[in-house]
């Protein structure tokens, strides 16, 4: 399972799972995951379609104005909406079948819709991220879509001669508390765009690596990642687990290491794997590739470890009910 999410307006949890039989499908639970049932039509490719419905990366409530409208991002790199509360799910086509799709190249995870955004002013404009393709934004509620990859560089243009591809992004973040403001984290480093993603800029200076995959940002606007050594290495620097913090937009950075294992503990975290809840101070969570599940109740000042370990974690969701 890739993706979770709840909606404190319903109480619903929707997940997307997989089957060796019936391959990806979305399940929905109405009581805090003691149940759950399957939803009439899960998200499908049109018979015929150039593309495979390999995995459900990533499921979002809508905006706070649309009550029961879920998205949810794909791979084969594909945006589906769901407008009764996840029953039935319909392809977002004009992402689809942008004039830029048979130039899109799959990293090393695949064609993955990983990332998707809905913009807290308004439920019209949407953000996606795909591996390796970049980022794309709607302002019309998903029917036409801009690629929005200027200041990220191409990661491979010894293999992707495109050069509008290549844009290898790992997670996309929006800031609730200053409208336009996103951040990336890239394969190469974190960025931020202060214009809605027409431009990016690069903020890593300060971090120890520029590889990693999650990104959470709180409700007062504090920005936190988890570096990783590198691709092909994708644990934390050092053995030792230390969240990054920033509190001006990326300009400086604190590592937060109070509570967290310093030594021999080689583990990564995913995409997916760290979250934010919407209090002040803000509770943090986060969830390691060795099954462990950390949490902090002060802006990640300090951390204590959950008395449980688990799989390896690929997501961790918070929300108030």
């Amino acid at each position: 399972m890739f993706s979770v999410c709840g909606d404190s307006r319903s109480g619903r949890i929707l997940a997307g799972t997989g089957h060796f039989l019936h391959g990806p499908t979305i399940r929905i639970s109405s009581d805090f995951g003691v149940t759950w049932e399957g939803v009439k039509h899960d998200p499908k490719f049109a018979r015929g379609a150039n593309a495979e419905l390999k995995h459900i990366w990533q499921i979002v409530p809508g905006h706070a104005s649309q009550p029961g409208t879920w998205y949810a991002g794909v791979d084969d790199a594909a945006l589906f909406v769901s407008r009764d509360d996840g029953a039935k799910w319909t392809e977002l086509k004009g992402l689809t079948n942008h004039p830029t799709r048979p130039r899109w190249t799959p990293g090393f995870g695949g064609l993955c819709l990983h990332s998707v955004l809905v913009d807290p002013t308004g439920a019209r404009r949407l953000w996606v991220g795909i591996s390796s393709v970049g980022v794309f934004r709607s302002d019309d509620g998903g029917k036409a879509w801009k690629l929005c990859n200027e200041g990220l560089p191409n990661i491979a243009p010894e293999f992707i001669k495109d050069p509008d591809m290549g844009r290898c992004v790992h997670k996309l973040a929006i800031d609730p508390t200053r409208p336009g403001v996103l951040y990336v984290q890239f394969h190469g480093g974190v960025y931020v765009s202060e214009n809605a993603g027409d431009s990016w800029t690069r903020i890593s200076a300060g971090l120890p690596h520029d590889f990693g995959f999650p990104m959470a940002v709180t409700e007062r606007g504090d920005l936190f990642v988890v570096p990783l050594l590198a691709d092909n290495n994708r644990v934390v620097p050092d053995g030792a687990l230390k969240v990054w913090r920033s509190r001006d937009r990326g300009r400086t950075w604190r590592a937060l290491t109070k509570g967290l294992p310093q030594k021999d503990h080689f583990v990564g975290v995913l995409r997916d794997a760290m979250t934010a809840d919407p209090f002040s101070p803000a509770g943090l969570y986060l969830g390691t590739t060795g099954g462990e599940l950390y949490f902090s109740k002060n802006d990640g000042d300090t951390w204590r470890k959950l008395p449980a370990n688990f799989p390896r974690i690929t997501t961790v969701k918070a929300w108030v009910v």
